[in-house]
């Protein structure tokens, strides 16, 4: 009992109640109210015990009186007491559920969306999508449907527990100290039951992280499994994920309710102790029956709330575990947030001193690296596989900040610029086409969305995209999106392409752009690259040398260093690591 106070008091239950900040007007009217709902509790038991006295009375006098005329009054004054306890329970959970949940649970979804927003790459590139849709969607749900009844707990419970037990021992010490001695027991066993849930809860959690990421990557790769004939192993893994996912959720199951079982078996002990404790006084004490009786309806009201504490002890560990996934979301790192500014006109000037980088700390990738780029060079990164090419890239759009050195922009350091400064000066075309569900002309001009039709047309036109946008059944309007089929993924390359000239950025980024298209389409779209890339610095990032011979410069990378620079003519003659890429794809 001690553990679970402590863990209420200090721990994450605590900051979900202060959590409760915004909605604290609607949880003092519930307080009121549950006040109420207390105040009704103990008039019940006391008003049938006088009612119970005046009967008793009744039968030991001669019953010439009305006995109706005597019991009316209190009939209905109890009948009043049930309606308003009915009224009152029914307008705190309507509040609770309708208001204080709802507004508790958008609240914390909309924190975790700005949190998200403000979270480095390299927390989305290690946290799986289905994991963080489930935390958005389960855990949080799971918390605001708990919040009400973690404050009937804190506020209900423990206050009804302590009027009952002053009323008790009002009316009969000795009886209030037999019930009084079962109550630590119970609040004994219901503790240690509920701290075994936790960490069952925590694990069925994962689990269910996991069954959303399985049904996510089901669907997204919905293609290749179809391709591949993969429909069973998706249908075996799924299988096995949720078996061990409903092993480890029956145990916590069990293990929940399993507590109010024990708590009523505890309290009905209770119950027979004092029904026969109160029989004793009667008969050899002359304590008055209605008393007796008075008491006996306080300890079973008592057993209520016990009853209640102990179901929600188990259940908050459910709603802890759930809490816990959401709050390491809220209290990960952020990334840093400088707020200068690029000063002046961006000629394009690129440096990197001496730079140092790695994903993780125990596998070096980027050593000592220095570049020096001038303005309007086009600069092309080749190498093998995990050389560090695309790495680059993302360092100098600020997606991972690196560990050692410096990458200067027009000589300002861009570790003290804001990344939407940094990130505003390059456009990009990547290998992994991305496009969202809108119209064509809406996706290509997401990079400038006040751009008008006719620059929007012009953009197409230079990309060699017009000519295959006009065909689609309803032009620059037709929708298209991500999981579209209307088009190619050489036309959806197309549509990137033409989406970065509309941009008109000072640098671009090309990383493998045409990779997903034919020779003859290939051929155009360097016709308009080489259009695009006059007067701008561009990083060039291919498999295919081919794209790359007429660049001013080639570096050349293998395992995180240079090994080579120069242009393609000068490290052909060299004969070293270049040679053999370019031999090894032309050699035939």
């Amino acid at each position: 009992m001690k553990k679970e106070l402590t863990s209420i008091r200090n721990g994450t239950i605590l900051r979900m109640v202060r959590d409760t900040r915004p909605i604290r007007k609607w949880l003092v009217l519930s307080s009121f109210l549950s006040m109420g709902i207390i105040a009704c509790s103990i008039a019940t038991p006391e008003l049938l015990g006088k009612l119970i006295d005046q009967l008793y009375a009744w039968l030991k006098t001669d019953r010439s009186t009305s006995l109706t005329e005597g019991l009316i009054p209190g009939l209905l004054l109890l009948f009043g007491v049930f309606c308003a306890n009915a009224g009152i329970t029914y307008g705190n959970h309507y509040l609770l559920n309708n208001v204080v949940s709802r507004f508790y649970t958008a609240g914390l979804r909309i924190r975790m969306s700005d949190k998200l927003q403000r979270l480095p790459v390299s927390y989305m590139d290690r946290t799986k999508a289905g994991e963080i849709i489930e935390k958005m969607q389960e855990d949080v749900s799971t918390m605001g449907n708990s919040i009400h009844g973690i404050i009937e707990i804190l506020i209900t419970g423990f206050l009804q527990i302590l009027a009952i037990a002053v009323f008790m021992f009002i009316k009969s010490w000795l009886l209030a100290l037999a019930v009084l001695a079962v109550m630590p027991l119970s609040l004994w066993l219901s503790s240690k039951l509920a701290a075994l849930s936790e960490k069952s809860w925590q694990g069925a959690f994962e689990y269910f992280g996991k069954m959303y990421s399985a049904v996510e990557e089901s669907y997204t790769n919905f293609p290749a499994t179809k391709a591949f004939n993969l429909e069973d192993h998706i249908q075996q893994h799924h299988d096995k994920i949720n078996a061990e996912h409903q092993e480890v959720a029956r145990k916590a199951n069990f293990l929940q309710y399993i507590v109010q079982p024990v708590i009523v078996f505890t309290n009905a002990l209770a119950y027979i102790l004092i029904a026969l404790l109160g029989g004793w006084l009667i008969v050899y004490r002359s304590v008055p029956v209605g008393t007796v009786v008075t008491v006996i309806l306080f300890a079973k009201q008592l057993s209520a709330p016990l009853e209640r504490i102990a179901s929600g002890f188990g259940e908050l560990q459910m709603v802890k575990a759930s809490a816990k996934r959401v709050y390491d979301v809220l209290d990960t790192e952020e990334e840093a947030r400088p707020t200068a500014e690029l000063q002046g006109k961006t000629e394009g000037n690129i440096r990197f001193e001496h730079v140092d980088f790695s994903y993780s700390a125990d596998k070096p990738l980027i050593e000592d690296l220095c570049i020096d780029v001038k303005k309007g060079q086009n600069v092309a990164i080749v190498g093998p596989t995990g050389a560090g090419k695309t790495t680059i890239v993302n360092l100098l759009m600020r997606f991972y900040d690196i560990q050692g050195g410096r990458i200067l922009i027009d000589g300002q350091d861009v570790a003290a610029l804001s990344r939407d400064s940094t990130r505003d000066i390059f456009g990009m075309v990547l290998q992994d086409t991305w496009l969202f569900n809108g119209t064509v002309a809406e996706n290509v001009a997401y990079g400038k969305p006040d751009a008008t039709r006719e620059e929007i047309i012009d953009a197409c036109d230079r990309a060699y995209c017009d000519h295959f946008i006009r065909t689609l059944p309803q032009g620059y309007d037709t929708e298209i999106g991500e999981d579209t089929v209307t088009i190619s993924a050489g036309q959806k390359q197309l549509l990137t392409i033409a989406r970065a000239l509309l941009a008109n950025k000072q640098l671009l980024i090309l990383d493998e752009a045409t990779s997903n298209v034919d020779t003859r389409t290939e051929i155009l779209i360097q016709k308009a690259m080489d259009q695009l890339m006059k007067g701008r610095t561009c990083f060039v990032i291919a498999h295919r040398l081919s794209t790359i011979v007429d660049s001013d410069l080639i570096l050349v990378l293998n395992h995180g260093r240079i090994v080579e620079q120069g242009t393609h003519q000068e490290l052909l003659d060299k004969k070293g690591f270049y040679y053999e890429i370019y031999t090894s794809q032309y050699a035939i």
